[in-house]
């Protein structure tokens, strides 16, 4: 079940560049970390009760740095929060969506993600994240 958006993930070529912008605004980053099995670096910037997340792509051959190639700096993703990833990615399959993994694997801050592909969601990227839990840390 959907709890409401988690965030919105922009592409950016340069963290320290794009950062300055939120700065601006009066938003703080909050964390940086690396996400080395998607090949990019995410910068969290609160925003309310929602989030923006910078993508900085690690790798040329990440899906970053594909999507900055093809598209240039933008929206890259829109995350939907969840408390159960698992049950939601089988539900979604069961109705015909198409999903980017076989099962979900760990995003930044240790959720357990899950991608929707954009051709069954009107064109956008979705990501599914649940925040981890004690009964969420088994592999």
């Amino acid at each position: 079940m959907v709890l409401g958006i988690d965030h919105v993930g922009i592409a950016v070529a340069s963290i320290a560049e794009a950062r300055t912008f939120y700065e601006a605004l009066g938003l703080e980053v909050a964390a940086i970390e690396e996400v080395p099995e998607e090949g990019v670096r995410v910068a969290l910037i609160p925003c309310g009760e929602s989030r923006i997340e910078l993508l900085e792509a690690l790798t040329p051959e990440s899906s970053v740095a594909r999507f900055l190639a093809r598209r240039g700096p933008g929206i890259h993703h829109i995350c939907l929060a969840t408390g159960d990833v698992r049950g939601d990615s089988e539900t979604l399959r069961q109705a015909g969506v198409s999903l980017l993994k076989e099962t979900p694997t760990r995003g930044a801050e240790g959720c357990w993600v899950q991608f929707v592909h954009p051709k069954s969601s009107g064109g956008v990227l979705y990501e599914l994240s649940e925040r981890p839990s004690p009964a969420t840390e088994e592999t």
